[in-house]
């Protein structure tokens, strides 16, 4: 039997922590890909909920710990304290604003100055503290460690705090329950909370069913991880999916990725591009870049899955509509709509 730090009866009590508007998301077969894509594809739809990603079903069960009695969850400072703060590219911070202002929590967000305007506005609107640093996603992480150990809050790591991964792991009770119409399921990478926390629950209940994990060729760092059996910590990165571009792999997260990813790989920018636009023009859906890269990994294969039933987890819909519609090539006032 798999293990991980994940268990799965811990994944099912955390799914009663989690609001129902993030629980049981649509999916279904998407027929009209399939011409395009050669296989059976059905789609996961983490979008369609308040804050347009499936991070909201892990800071879900941060804050409902967070908040109520007795000291706070996880490692950290701050236990008791109804504060938390955490580094983000704009989905989790999004989706911690969100879980603690419900709970009346006290939220810090820190986050690089090259997210994407979107994301970074949604977090203020949603009432977390906002703090903008220079460089990368790496840089926000040193920093939201600082005020942590300063301010004495709870710091939320993605990925590392295993609420984060068995939050993302409830995704995977849904698809198991479905599990006989697909093969294989197709994750995005990025610092692993995701694909650990799904992949953990389907190696339980779903077993036949291959994990296939998807980073962008220019930001591997846990692709190479995976691959070498070892942390790789890269350079800077370089690729439109800002939601899954880290360089330094967490140890215990890739340990957990070893154990429960049948497959990662890696794909090109204009298979990430063609697959956001294959998206938007036979599905509807308009998405961020990193919510394309299941698709991406079928463009770049498609021998691998021909004829296979394949389910693709659609992670994130917040995306700057300039750029989006630079990436997809749609003129300015059409898909004006800022994405499920």
């Amino acid at each position: 039997m798999v293990r991980t730090r994940i268990d799965v009866g811990r994944v099912r009590a955390a799914r009663e922590m989690i609001d129902p508007v993030f629980l049981d998301t649509p999916l279904y077969r998407c027929e009209a890909l399939e011409p395009e894509l050669g296989c059976a594809v059905s789609v996961k739809l983490e979008t369609a909920n308040p804050v347009r990603s499936f991070k909201g079903r892990g800071t879900e069960v941060v804050a409902s710990l967070l908040a109520g009695p007795g000291p706070g969850p996880g490692p950290g400072a701050g236990a008791g304290s109804r504060a938390a703060v955490c580094a983000s590219a704009g989905n989790l911070g999004q989706a911690l604003a969100w879980s603690g202002r419900r709970r009346g929590l006290d939220v810090t967000v820190v986050a690089s100055r090259s997210a994407p305007a979107a994301k970074l506005d949604r977090i203020r609107a949603l009432g977390a503290r906002l703090e903008l640093v220079d460089g990368d996603f790496e840089a926000a992480r040193e920093r939201a460690a600082d005020v942590a150990r300063h301010d004495g809050v709870r710091l939320v790591e993605d990925s590392l705090d295993i609420e984060t991964c068995e939050g993302a792991a409830t995704i995977g009770l849904e698809l198991a329950d479905a599990a006989p119409a697909f093969d294989a399921v197709l994750i995005a990478l990025g610092g692993g909370a995701l694909a650990t926390g799904v992949g953990q629950v389907l190696k339980a209940l779903a077993p036949g069913v291959e994990v296939i994990c998807v980073q962008p060729l220019g930001a591997p760092a846990m692709t190479l991880s995976w691959r070498r059996g070892r942390v790789v910590t890269t350079g800077p990165t370089d690729t439109i999916a800002d939601g899954v571009a880290g360089r330094r792999p967490i140890p215990v997260v890739l340990d957990d990725l070893l154990q429960v990813a049948d497959d990662a790989v890696l794909v090109r920018e204009d298979s990430i591009i063609a697959g956001m636009r294959m998206l938007l023009d036979h599905a509807g859906l308009v998405v961020e870049p990193s919510a394309a890269l299941g698709v991406a990994a079928v463009l770049e294969d498609r021998d691998r899955f021909a004829g296979r039933r394949v389910a693709t987890i659609v992670c994130g819909g917040n995306v700057d509509m300039d750029a989006y519609r630079r990436w997809v090539g749609i003129a300015p006032g059409i898909a004006s709509g800022h994405g499920a």
